[in-house]
């Protein structure tokens, strides 16, 4: 049976939580392989909204196996919060249903200390970070000075080696002129979280590997979009890990081969939260229209999302840099009565045209799009489930999305809700 990792084909916020929850219908076992809490997926099931941010979407769904794999950088108080608020709304979580990775990396205060302080030196040169210490917690641990989910089993150790990572933390939090740490403290924060999170801890490597052997569906779930990417995303303004398909099997420690089939979500149009080039961004009526309509606030942050029109060039580049299969169209029916919509198809830099988007940041500050115009409609799409309630302009557009991405459309969403998808090809019947 096929294994499918979902990843964002664009900056994020494309709607990957709807289509994992959709697609975890067919799947056993559902993973999270990189990011941390700050990329937050919004679900909404039978009227009811789900917000997952350190959890794997597919933990709404009874009997579904949820896994917090090694890539991730988890934080344990953000972790236990979601929990208790998913409780409420009548999601029960215990380890029969959670798995976390003995080697997955621990966010702790001392990484959201860093991580403000920096930001706020920064000033107007700011990255953009959330501020949860995603990106401290990733330094540390290829700084080889992380603490990990393993750890908290062994706390008669633990001092020495909060030592070790105050080293260096407190090194730089004398450098930003701010108060220094004290190794007991941290010691007793780590200390008293631990018995609620070791009962999660294990070794996901050995789990999945068995739940292949038993030819069960694992679905893996990625956060954020390959333009975050730590390496092919928009350099400096990324997050602090690889965000692409092939990290699917780095971070939950199964070899390539444990992919089978790799979908993209795509926005029909284009959106960017925090800072860094956005080369089809709109400053007018319509993208301010298309924010409103189509609720353009992050779910963790809030933070109103930029908004332009739909990349071909950048989201070719992730279909190439990913591999995808397929890919997941969303939110078509937020450019309804749009008169005239127009589709990036190339670059100019100082008048040469170019297909692809540069890895360098002063040739991407200088990039101008080419644009496509084509015919909107006035006609609804939204809640379609088949191709034959679309206008014929809608279906036009998405095939010419198709043939400029280089990759097929296997599904069609038209509503935040579940059920409001086009199913064109089935990921898992490969």
């Amino acid at each position: 049976m096929a294994n499918v990792v979902v990843v964002g084909a664009q900056w994020g916020d494309e709607g990957k939580g709807k289509i994992v929850d959709w697609l975890s219908e067919r799947a056993e076992v559902v993973v999270r392989f990189q990011g941390g809490h700050n990329a937050g997926h919004t679900l909404v099931i039978d009227g009811v909204t789900y917000k997952c941010s350190a959890l794997p979407s597919g933990i709404v769904r009874k009997g579904k196996l949820s896994v917090i794999g090694n890539g991730v950088v988890l934080d344990p108080w953000a972790l236990l919060a979601e929990m208790d608020k998913l409780a409420e709304l009548g999601v029960e979580i215990s380890p029969d249903r959670l798995q976390i990775a003995e080697n997955t990396v621990l966010i702790l205060p001392v990484h959201q200390n860093l991580d403000l302080a920096r930001e706020k030196a920064l000033g107007s040169a700011k990255i953009g970070t959330t501020g949860r210490g995603i990106g401290p917690a990733y330094e540390d641990k290829v700084g080889r000075r992380a603490i990990r989910a393993g750890d908290l089993a062994e706390i008669d150790v633990l001092p020495e080696r909060v030592e070790k990572l105050l080293l260096h933390h407190n090194a730089l939090l004398r450098g930003f002129g701010m108060p220094e740490l004290d190794r007991d403290e941290v010691v007793a924060e780590i200390a008293a979280v631990a018995p609620k999170i070791l009962p999660y801890v294990g070794a996901v490597w050995r789990t999945l590997d068995g739940v292949r052997k038993s030819g069960k569906r694992i679905l893996y779930e990625g956060a954020q979009g390959m333009l975050l990417d730590i390496d092919h995303g928009t350099y400096p303004f990324v997050t602090s890990s690889n965000t692409v398909a092939g990290q699917a099997a780095v971070g939950s420690g199964q070899g390539p081969g444990a992919i089978d089939y790799v979908l993209g979500i795509a926005k029909a149009y284009t959106t960017r939260v925090g800072s860094g080039p956005f080369p089809t961004e709109l400053f007018d009526d319509v993208g301010r229209g298309l924010g409103e309509r189509g609720r353009e606030f992050g779910t963790v942050t809030g933070r109103p999302r930029r908004c332009g029109w739909f990349d071909a060039v950048l989201t070719r580049q992730s279909a190439k840099v990913n591999g995808l299969n397929g890919v997941a169209l969303t939110k078509l029916d937020v450019l309804d009565g749009v008169k005239e919509l127009k589709v990036c198809v190339g670059y100019r830099i100082d008048g040469e045209t170019i297909d692809y988007f540069p890895a360098s940041s002063t040739k991407q500050a200088k990039v101008e799009p080419i644009y496509e115009t084509m015919e909107g409609w006035t006609e609804s799409t939204f809640g379609a489930r088949s191709w034959a309630e679309l206008p014929a302009t809608a279906v036009k557009y998405v095939r010419r999305i198709e043939e400029l991405i280089e990759a097929p459309v296997a599904l069609l969403s038209t509503s935040p809700e579940r059920m409001d998808t086009i199913l064109v090809h089935d990921p898992f019947a490969d």
